[in-house]
């Protein structure tokens, strides 16, 4: 009987280590390991020293499509480099959004999401789903999107984005990465408006997700048709029409912040103007995209923080961007504003909040909150615990933008990167891992080894406040 019950709890535990929603984090590990190893290779770098803890540094950035970077990745790396991280940005962009993708839509189908594996072996009996066709979908338009960017790059500065470069930055700008081949990222065309124009659209349309661009073009055909048939188009989800709001809110709201944060004062850092260009593109950057048109170490302390709200919310659920997404942050403002007005549901635009959707955010905030902290502290240990804070002014803010950036998958950085130490390295590796599989996922397989326990305690209330 003991060796029966002990063969079941085998199997069991066997199953649910092998269930799809651990898989993703399985085939990222093994893509970052391979990557690391191609990029230790010498004809990445000719000549070059490449730690293993830096190159393995610099696949988990790519793959998790974050951008930090310890060395130049233009200088440093030869064009074999180079193509190893593209390569490494299109799989970590591709691979994420496309599962992620496949849960929305599910979630979209109204399939029941209280077991997520349920979830996903039940569609794939479902004839009314093709799965081939949603995957084969989302790259064809990711791929169409890409080209038609570096297109247009290349046709706006054929020198500055010869055909690699414009592939290169087309596609670092719509998978999120911020992954430049230029040391100082985009600074050089920072008032161009054309050039500014298709990266913060690349870098929006990655951010909302495969859901809300389906959706969209969806209605695009519908108003082409409606000219021909003057037959009216169906008005947006409620999931697409809250996460356009929330995006232009924080895209807008963002820019102007920071356009009056760094109005305050006289820059006596070359480089880190701002105006309203480039304020709007810093905006948009923190969605987790990682390029910068100005010196971010110059930029005000409002600014930083600014910027540090805005990498912390990120982009959308089923896209190519990290954070929290914007549907967490709407659950939350829901919930604020449900709690001083003293109603009993948490309302986002037409619908109330189910209590589950309600846990589950807070939860997601509270775990970030518990990652992050952990991590700053373990950074502040790590990069001048041993100096009195009269020789470290400003170095905490600097570790918590370059902790939030790492867990965001933004990659914007006031300049520590390269000179973190080996342990600290090793915690924006962890940061960038957790961050880029979402608090979703890391809950959720957490959660699928767990079990519901089979009985209730008794209840009862504690004061609080």
């Amino acid at each position: 009987m003991l060796s029966l019950q002990f063969r079941r709890k085998k199997h069991h535990m066997k199953s649910k280590a092998f269930s799809p929603f651990w898989m993703p984090i399985y085939a990222f590990f093994l893509t970052i390991l391979v990557g690391g190893l191609l990029l230790k290779l010498d004809i990445c770098h000719p000549g070059k020293e490449l730690s293993f803890l830096d190159a393995v540094f610099t696949a988990t950035s790519a793959v998790c499509v974050t951008g930090l970077a310890v060395v130049d990745t233009g200088s440093f790396f030869s064009r074999t480099g180079q193509s190893v991280i593209l390569a490494l940005i299109q799989l970590g962009g591709l691979g994420i959004m496309t599962y992620a993708s496949l849960v929305i839509y599910l979630l979209g189908k109204k399939v029941s999401a209280s077991d997520r594996i349920a979830v996903s072996q039940t569609l794939i009996h479902d004839p009314s789903f093709n799965i081939g066709k949603f995957i084969v979908g989302v790259v064809t338009a990711v791929l169409s999107i890409e080209a038609l960017g570096a297109l247009l790059l290349n046709i706006m500065d054929p020198a500055g984005f010869h055909p690699f470069s414009a592939i290169f930055h087309s596609i670092s700008a719509f998978c999120n990465a911020g992954f430049s081949l230029y040391s100082d990222s985009l600074t050089t065309w920072k008032n161009h408006l054309g050039i500014n124009s298709v990266f913060m659209a690349l870098i929006i349309m990655g951010g909302l997700g495969f859901y809300v661009m389906t959706e969209l073009w969806q209605k695009f055909q519908n108003f082409i048709r409606r000219r021909k048939t003057e037959v009216s188009a169906h008005a947006l989800s409620w999931h697409t029409r809250i996460v356009l709001e929330t995006s232009a809110f924080l895209i807008i709201g963002g820019g102007v912040a920071i356009f009056f944060a760094e109005s305050l004062k006289v820059h006596k850092v070359e480089g880190a103007m701002v105006n309203e260009i480039t304020a709007l593109f810093q905006s948009v950057t923190c969605r987790t995209a990682g390029f910068n048109t100005v010196d971010i170490s110059g930029l005000t302390n409002i600014s930083l923080l600014i910027m540090i709200g805005l990498m912390l919310i990120g982009g959308s659920p089923g896209s190519c961007a990290g954070g929290l997404k914007t549907t967490t942050f709407r659950t939350w403002l829901g919930f604020i504003i449900s709690k001083i007005k003293g109603h009993s549901q948490v309302k986002v635009g037409w619908y109330a909040l189910s209590e589950e959707s309600v846990n589950r955010a807070l939860t997601l905030l509270t775990l970030a909150s518990v990652i992050l902290g952990s991590a700053i502290i373990l950074l502040s240990i790590t990069e001048g615990s041993h100096l009195p804070h009269s020789e470290v002014r400003g170095h905490f803010i600097e570790i918590t933008f370059e902790a939030i950036s790492a867990f965001a998958t933004v990659g914007l950085s006031t300049g520590v990167t390269p000179d973190l130490s080996g342990p600290g390295k090793g915690i924006i590796i962890f940061l960038m891992f957790v961050g880029r599989l979402g608090p979703v996922w890391l809950l959720t397989a957490i959660n699928s080894w767990q079990r519901e326990p089979r009985y209730r305690l008794p209840e009862d209330d504690l004061p609080l406040g």
